[in-house]
């Protein structure tokens, strides 16, 4: 069961860096954007954090929140946004909570192998909380400039 377009994310508190603890009511009065990925500093997630990054300036002056996800714990998270200067927190969701919630939990193909990860995809909340659209198993290259596009679209 996930999370559907015009819900609310239920309350959680999850660590994310900067010492920080992921909870939905705290991002109140803002659009949030909630985007899962599937490891640090692997090359495709390298380019999708680094494409929010460049558009976190336009980001903030729609009033958008962008929050990473994924389950590497703290310690890798804090070198990832160190090593790429993130301007955003990053959830380390360890125990798989948010995926659950957004069932971005799949069996994907790795070198012919079947393995359980998470499908990259991205969430976005108006500022009432409500999630009024999401990205499902979505290529890098130009993701953050639509997701911005479809921020500032909304009121």
């Amino acid at each position: 069961m996930s999370i559907a377009i015009g819900q609310r994310i239920p309350n959680c508190n999850i660590p994310a860096t900067s010492q920080l603890t992921f909870s939905p009511a705290a991002y109140a009065g803002r659009k949030l954007v909630l985007y899962f990925y599937p490891k640090d500093s692997t090359p495709g997630c390298t380019v999708e954090a680094g494409e929010f990054r460049d558009a976190i300036d336009a980001f903030t002056q729609a009033n958008t929140l962008v929050v990473g996800v994924s389950r590497d714990n703290l310690k890798s998270h804090e070198n990832f946004r160190q090593k790429l200067d993130l301007p955003f927190e990053l959830v380390a969701d360890t125990e798989e909570k948010l995926c659950a919630l957004f069932g971005v939990m799949k069996m994907k193909n790795m070198y012919g192998k079947q393995v359980r990860g998470v499908e990259r995809s991205t969430f976005l909340f108006d500022s009432t909380g409500k999630l009024c659209k999401e990205w499902r198993g979505l290529k890098v290259p130009g993701h953050a400039a639509e997701v911005l596009q479809t921020a500032q679209a909304i009121q």
